[in-house]
């Protein structure tokens, strides 16, 4: 194997006048020949798209957690509905009652970002040592997905909450 650097101006011929000192040198072995660029291209093009792949499997746990958190406050609102209506009978504003489903939801979502960070870090550091160009892990990085988590958590279960906050107690407690 032989490295080469040779100017783009006129490149066929060049390559042709290698191969001819190759064939001159080496009769006995074919000249094959590729360029830097490309082959590094190869090597990093798995990892693009590993990148990608693991882009959107990230995309889709978010969406199907985010179901599974739509359900499991689905599930809450319906169980707490009389304790609703009691505390919108005895004068609870919106905010409090979304405050009051929300909190036991991010709590959960807090503690998981509290586990998950390290895990994460551990993992993403291992992954990280592989490449000769690397970037370094920050702490801002967690937080701002823990933020995001936090968020989307949020978003999710206020739209359960506000649906009960919203609704007529009258209802809830027609049946006592």
């Amino acid at each position: 194997m032989l490295s080469i650097k040779v100017a783009t101006d006129h490149l066929p011929s060049t390559i042709k006048a290698i191969e001819s000192k190759w064939n001159q040198i080496i009769p006995n072995r074919p000249f094959e020949y590729g360029f830097l660029d490309e082959s590094f291209d190869r090597q990093y093009r798995a990892e693009d798209r590993f990148g990608n792949l693991f882009f959107y499997f990230a995309i889709l746990a978010i969406f199907i957690s985010c179901l599974g958190l739509l359900g499991l406050a689905s599930y809450s609102t319906i169980q707490r509905t009389k304790e609703i209506g009691i505390r919108k009978v005895l004068g609870a504003s919106v905010p409090y009652i979304i405050n009051l489903l929300s909190v036991q939801f991010l709590k959960l979502v807090i503690i998981a970002f509290f586990i998950a960070s390290p895990i994460a870090w551990l993992f993403m550091s291992k992954w990280l040592r592989d490449f000769a160009y690397r970037t370094t892990l920050t702490w801002w990085m967690f937080l701002l997905a823990g933020i995001a988590a936090i968020i989307i958590a949020f978003g999710t279960v206020s739209f359960q909450a506000i649906k009960a906050a919203i609704a007529n107690p009258v209802k809830s407690l027609r049946t006592e």
